[in-house]
């Protein structure tokens, strides 16, 4: 089997005294609904060896569970619109400086613990303190994605939450297919693992090491897989 990545990332990165070789796997585009076992099943079964781990965006996931938030559901508040604008913006991805995911935020946590979160994380940013924000109001918000069409038209009218019980998802697809896998939100900048199968025998910190350059890149790669294999 012939290892390929996405432009700009290696095949191989060292972990500690172990190297790993990645392969970006090429779906088809992932639609609302879909059935994350069938998705394995066509793309990863076939060239899964036993000791691969298989790295999953949490995007796919949470369409296939259909997490989705769509913008006509979403009346955005004067408050969302005016702390929107004080939000930083990031070149990782849609933040809370688009309204609609400030005003996912005060629909999930409560105006109080938003407002609180806006203070806290603009103090913090005086003293180079950044994150404050999502570290407060969590990951749901932190991991929300769409409300923009750069990328997908379509994810422009909905935003897609984090999966539901990622741990279970991934026993649940290695009780049905064998595959060990592991769910990440994952950009150039930041790595994070929702979850990951029980029989995987690595730590949090070596898989996220394997990933730390996001193989599966960004923009319309259409790879949201990625095997990884000890060289």
């Amino acid at each position: 089997m012939e290892f390929k990545t996405n432009p700009n990332k290696n095949v191989e990165i060292k972990v500690g005294e172990n190297t790993y070789k990645r392969h970006a796997i090429e779906t088809h585009y992932v639609q609302i609904g879909e059935n994350y076992v069938d998705i394995i099943e066509k793309y990863v079964k076939p060239i899964y060896e036993e000791g691969d781990v298989i790295s999953i965006s949490e995007k796919i996931i949470g369409l296939c569970q259909k997490r989705v938030i769509y913008k006509k559901d979403v009346k955005v508040s004067k408050m969302a619109k005016f702390l929107s604008k004080f939000a930083m913006k990031s070149d990782a991805g849609v933040g809370v400086d688009n309204p609609y995911k400030m005003q996912f935020a005060i629909m999930l946590c409560g105006r109080l613990k938003v407002l609180w979160a806006a203070i806290a994380g603009g103090v913090c940013k005086i003293f180079g303190k950044h994150g404050v924000f999502y570290k407060i109001v969590g990951p749901e918000i932190s991991g929300l994605d769409g409300f923009y069409g750069d990328v997908f038209e379509d994810y422009a009218e909905f935003g897609i939450r984090i999966p539901e019980n990622s741990t279970g998802v991934c026993n649940e697809i290695y009780e049905k297919t064998g595959v060990k896998c592991m769910i990440v939100d994952a950009n150039d900048f930041n790595v994070e693992i929702l979850g990951k199968a029980d029989s995987i025998e690595y730590t949090e910190e070596e898989l996220k090491g394997m990933i730390k350059d996001n193989p599966a890149g960004q923009a319309k790669t259409l790879t949201p897989l990625v095997l990884i294999r000890k060289a």
